[in-house]
């Protein structure tokens, strides 16, 4: 099967580098290479210095394994394989895992290639989609009508792009039996974790959660370092380890050197790099709380549980990407329409992980008035 177009990656390709103003960014405050560099300890700096750019161990520094390990509880630096950035950990587990006829469950709206990879490895896709009238919850009854004797994968997404929710504690361990009483892998997109609004609602990794849990995560999202390029998943599968460190050599089959120690440094400080992040979100939440009651007969929303991103509804009589054209036409201001995730509805996605993002909205506001007075 062909593989189809990329559509929220074509969006980026087309504005992010030209439109002047993003209010819909996914990841956190991006660090300068400054930044980091004065928050490295004295080995990740002796590191940096005498560092050669050669080829690099393919699974990983095993320095930068084990300091992602630490972030799991039942995950060792063997259980760690690392990629160029978190879609190449998508691809290669799906090329690995799935074959013709393999049914595969995807909670939707997600990143897109979570659904579409399945179906482009021969995979028969079940959606659930997760509701705005169900305040975004994931309904695990629909999610246990789904499996089938075939199922082979449940792709879970969580905390969730580009909604903000969160899963229940009980509703991940009703997943997890699910998936155990079938025999079933699930792969959980983990990449905004850390950035829960209320901390004490964190979950497990499903790397520590399930024995066949597999784990994406990445330094983009909540770290703020997408430069970096560096992606890992964490599990205690061996055997797909295994598999999936042999299809890497058939991609990028190693990563960046300087990319590897920078990630160490930034893991090793990651209490300093994470509290940033949460700060700079939950600042700006209340600054969109405080958006969203003044134009309420204009937006409305299902207050983010978590990560940088927000799923806001125009109430306007506008399609929302006629709406999205015409901000970015005529104020340079970037939104994401829901219609490049697949979400039906007038729907967008605002990000607010950006420190920048209070003044953007504020020029939003602008705009969004004087089309209301023009209607």
């Amino acid at each position: 099967m062909k593989i189809p177009a990329f559509k929220l990656e074509e969006f980026w390709k087309k504005y992010e580098f030209i439109a002047p103003y993003l209010l819909c960014c996914s990841d956190a405050e991006t660090w300068t290479l400054q930044e980091l560099l004065k928050l490295a300890d004295p080995d990740s700096k002796k590191l940096w210095n005498s560092l050669a750019l050669g080829y690099t161990e393919s699974p990983g520094h095993p320095l930068l394994r084990e300091e992602i390990a630490q972030l799991y509880t039942s995950v060792k630096a063997d259980d760690v394989i690392t990629f160029a950035g978190a879609e190449e950990g998508i691809y290669c587990t799906m090329r690995v895992l799935l074959e013709p006829g393999d049914h595969v469950i995807v909670i939707a709206p997600c990143y897109p290639s979570l659904a579409t990879l399945p179906e482009v490895c021969g995979g028969e896709v079940s959606t659930i989609q997760l509701k705005p009238e169900n305040q975004w919850h994931l309904d695990v009854d629909a999610v246990k009508t789904a499996f089938r004797s075939n199922t082979k994968l449940l792709i879970l997404n969580y905390p969730h792009n580009p909604t903000g929710a969160l899963l229940e504690k009980r509703a991940l361990e009703q997943l997890i039996e699910l998936a155990r009483n079938h025999g079933a892998y699930i792969f959980c997109d983990e990449v905004y974790r850390y950035l829960e609004v209320d901390a004490a609602k964190r979950l497990p990794s499903i790397a520590d959660a399930y024995e066949r849990g597999i784990a994406l995560n990445v330094m983009t999202k909540s770290f703020g370092l997408a430069g970096l390029r560096i992606g890992w998943i964490a599990t205690r599968e061996a055997n797909f380890l295994q598999e999936v460190g042999s299809y890497k050599l058939y991609t990028s089959i190693c990563n960046s050197a300087p990319s590897e120690i920078l990630a160490i440094m930034a893991l090793r400080a990651k209490e300093q790099i994470l509290q940033r992040s949460r700060d700079i979100c939950l600042h700006n939440l209340k600054i969109l709380d405080a958006c969203m009651t003044r134009h309420q007969k204009r937006l409305s929303w299902i207050r983010p549980q978590s990560g940088t991103m927000a799923v806001v509804k125009l109430e306007l009589p506008i399609p929302i990407d006629t709406f999205a054209k015409g901000l970015v036409r005529t104020t340079g201001i970037l939104i994401m329409p829901g219609s490049v995730f697949d979400l039906p509805g007038n729907y967008f996605r605002i990000g607010f992980g950006k420190k920048n993002m209070p003044d953007i909205l504020e020029k939003f506001e602008a705009y969004l008035q004087q089309v209301t007075y023009l209607m």
